[in-house]
């Protein structure tokens, strides 16, 4: 089934303008959300609607909402987290350039939900084109009456404010987003407390992914039994797949949750580049598990990547051929996460570098025996033993790789060479 949800006006020109997007039906849901409806009543929208967060652990949003207390006396904040950093993934990035009025839609009617007054998108601070797209789209709703004071004659505030993040990795994590939005270091938070109850400023907050929020106005129109419908049993709606790598069409492509990832590839992708073989498939950005060839039948959702010993995460799909040596593939999304550690862990701010320099080696031909299992140790040493997920991030595909390619791992230490070239 081809069903677009997010993407079904990417293709009218000038959609970054306000009044093409409201010729569009822009706002509408907002509009119906504020005059029909009580905060509490699109909470529960969004609950049986199913959504679950698009950035990476797929927690439900509705409940993720829920978890803000009642009446605590403190301001409750919602933060977009524009901060895509995934390598492999960049379906954020399309919503803001090409329909930030969708995103900006959806925060509002999330905002009031929460009871929430002041928001903030903090966007990755590479994103040049993207943070002026935003701030324009801003101003627009500013000017339409969308945001400000009594927001259509509704008495409801809301103050909405693009922040650009001064470009790492770790801002990527909600704790460490807070840090940065409040003007420190971004250094992830131990949890708990968790944001819902000690957040931004120390308040209760909400982060919630892109495209988490730009389906929120589509929930509100059409309902969420309309959402509810699309995709399979417990992974609602549509989702959007960054696909990069050895296929013919690389791009960004929506489809109901549960595609199989073969119909995506060879239906939608064009098949594999240059008549070459499939041989490996990362399902969900680069700090996921990886998965091998004989896997291509798994089913594109939350669960079902579960089951087969990985992530959905970001849906950033990257797909390689027998051309690739894993070892080098594995070898330079190590030296990444190397870079990108913010060093607060001990764990994750030596493992990581241990990990790349050792991998570095083997791909130089200088491996010597028995680093497989010094690199599968170190792996089990650093998952679940941080303050925050980047360690988990690096170890499980370097784990994966050398357990799924072990005798390519093993034939560049036997050789000193790469059996590939």
């Amino acid at each position: 089934m081809s069903i677009k949800v997010l993407t079904r006006n990417m293709h009218v020109p000038r959609l970054q303008d306000i009044e093409v997007y409201e010729s569009l039906g822009g706002y509408q849901a907002l509009h119906k959300a504020l005059t029909e409806c009580k905060p509490v009543d699109v909470m529960d929208m969004v609950k049986r609607s199913g959504l679950r967060g698009r950035g990476g652990a797929g927690f439900p949003t509705g409940m993720k909402w829920g978890f803000v207390p009642k009446n605590s006396g403190s301001p409750v904040y919602l933060c977009v987290n524009a901060d895509e950093s995934e390598p492999g993934t960049f379906k954020d990035r399309l919503i803001i350039d090409k329909d930030p009025h969708q995103l900006i839609e959806g925060a509002i009617i999330s905002a009031y939900a929460l009871d929430c007054h002041s928001a903030f998108i903090f966007i990755r601070g590479e994103f040049f084109r993207g943070a002026g797209v935003l701030n324009r789209a801003v101003e627009e709703a500013y000017a339409k009456g969308y945001l400000g004071r009594n927001i259509l004659g509704s008495g409801y505030d809301l103050d909405l404010v693009v922040h650009r993040g001064a470009g790492a990795y770790i801002c990527g994590e909600e704790t460490a987003l807070l840090e940065s939005l409040e003007g420190k270091r971004g250094l992830p938070r131990l949890k708990p407390p968790f944001p819902a109850v000690v957040g931004l400023y120390g308040c209760p907050t909400v982060i919630n992914n892109v495209e988490t929020l730009a389906n929120v106005p589509h929930i509100v129109n059409n309902g969420p039994e309309w959402y509810a419908g699309i995709g399979v049993e417990r992974n609602t709606g549509t989702r959007l797949f960054a696909v990069s790598g050895h296929v013919r069409k690389r791009g960004v492509y929506e489809f109901p949750m549960g595609i199989p990832l073969r119909e995506l590839i060879y239906d939608h992708c064009g098949g594999m580049r240059d008549g070459r073989a499939l041989k490996a498939i990362v399902p969900g950005g680069s700090s996921v598990p990886v998965l091998t060839a004989d896997q291509v039948d798994v089913r594109l959702d939350f669960d079902s990547v579960a089951k087969a010993g990985s992530m959905l995460g970001s849906a950033g799909v990257i797909v390689m051929d027998d051309s690739t040596c894993m070892v080098r593939a594995i070898a330079r999304i190590a030296k990444f996460y190397a870079e990108e550690s913010c060093g607060q862990c001990t764990q994750c701010r030596e493992g990581t570098e241990w990990m790349y320099q050792i991998l570095k080696r083997i791909e130089d031909g200088k491996g010597r025996r028995g680093e497989l299992e010094v690199l599968l140790d170190i792996c089990k040493n650093m998952i679940a033993r941080t303050i925050c997920p980047l360690s988990d991030a690096a170890a499980m595909p370097v784990e994966s790789y050398i357990r799924k390619f072990y005798d390519e791992f093993d034939a560049h230490i036997r050789e000193q060479r790469c059996t590939l070239s």
